[in-house]
Order: structure tokens, then sequence, then C-alpha cells
């Protein structure tokens, strides 16, 4: 955020930018109750303050029936669609966090808890923010999913961000299946230098910002 950076830019330190960012928080619920013209603004709200808690699942399906005890999708149509389902900013999403996730944190404790969401949300504001889609897959039987998708003017490509070191098995599953014919290729976010192995092509976090670049070279 163009605030928190600026005080940090001043004063040489992030004291009390969580401030700042919880108050863009508290800002942005606000115009949720002025613009959600014609939907349940308060069922907008219940979804809004459950995002950090569903990125930090296992399964990262928004599951309406964790909002609240007893809740049905029919309840709440209209509702997931007018949200995007990630932080624009992560550090609005560490922000939302409440204060003991704040003290793990601050000093490195359970971040295992936090990273795959973490990640998961800094890969989705950098495809957003270059001007990628965000595209999701699960199969119905919940056996197999993806993270992300792009798509080049040759085929459909597969994206996996990964919070640690290992191998990605949907990611290969879905490349060599012969049922996804239109894609052969995938792209892996992780820690890792850059590489190529396996149809996969491996990208550190910090380049994901330049994938859109990347794609249209790819194929040369």
């Amino acid at each position: 955020m163009p605030e928190v950076v600026q005080n940090y830019i001043e004063k040489g330190t992030f004291e009390g930018s969580l401030q700042t960012q919880r108050q863009l928080i508290e800002d942005y619920k606000e115009d949720i109750r002025k613009y959600a013209y014609g939907l349940d603004q308060g069922r907008i709200l219940n979804v809004y303050n459950h995002i950090p808690v569903q990125l930090s699942k296992e399964n990262k399906k928004f599951q309406i029936s964790k909002v609240s005890h007893g809740t049905r999708f029919k309840d709440y149509v209209g509702c997931v669609e007018w949200l995007k389902l990630y932080f624009s900013d992560v550090g609005l999403f560490v922000a939302s966090l409440d204060d003991e996730s704040q003290e793990d944190l601050w000093v490195n404790r359970n971040f295992g808890v936090y990273k795959g969401a973490l990640y998961e949300n800094i890969l989705a504001e950098a495809f957003y923010k270059s001007g990628l889609p965000l595209y999701y897959y699960k199969k119905e039987n919940s056996t197999l999913e993806e993270d992300f998708f792009v798509r080049t003017m040759h085929d459909l490509i597969r994206v996996e961000v990964k919070a640690k070191k290992g191998t990605s098995k949907s990611l290969q599953t879905l490349i060599q299946s012969d049922r996804y014919s239109d894609s052969n290729r995938g792209i892996k976010i992780t820690s890792q230098n850059i590489g190529y192995s396996n149809s996969i092509m491996t990208i550190p976090y910090f380049c994901a910002f330049l994938l859109k670049r990347f794609l249209k070279t790819w194929n040369e």
C-alpha cells in the first residue's frame, strides 16, 4: 500500500504499519456497506472476514459452510461472486490475521501454518497486477486440483505455487494425462532457481511478476 511504503521511506521503520493496514481493511469494509447494492452486505462481510481462514486451509476451495454454522450455499448466491477471494495486497492479508498470528510471523514461529496461504496470495496478486486472469481447477471427486492457469497463443499452461520443495503430483498428472491434450507443459513457482525438467518450468517466487512477459517468448 502506498501509505505504508511512504511511512517506511520517511521513518526507516515499520512502526505504525500494522495500524495503517488494519485501518485500510476497515475502510474496505465500509466500502462494502456503501456499494454492495442489492446484496446482503452482512453476508458479504462474513465472506470477506473469512478469506484468511479459508486460504490457510489445506482444501483451498472456499467453503460457505465454514463461514457460519448451518449456512447453505444458496444463502450466499452472489456474495462470493461479488468478492475476489484473494487480497489484492498480501500485506493486508497478513494484517487481517489475529494478534497471535501476527506475533508468530514477527518471530518466525509456526510459519508453516501460514506459508501456503501467503505464497498463494502473493502469486495471485502478481498475476492480477500483471494482467493475468485467475483460474482454478478441481476435479469433482477432489483427487486432483491446480492453483492457477495461464494461456499462450498455443496452449493452456498449468501453474502451481509450492511453499516448500517437493514434487508437483497434480501438475505432473495433468501434463501427462491424455484427457488434457490441450496442454503438455507446466510452471512451478517455488523457492528454487530457474530450471526446466519433465515439461515443467521452475521459476522462483520473486520472478512471478515477469511471467506474462516470459510467456510471450516461451514458444520462440
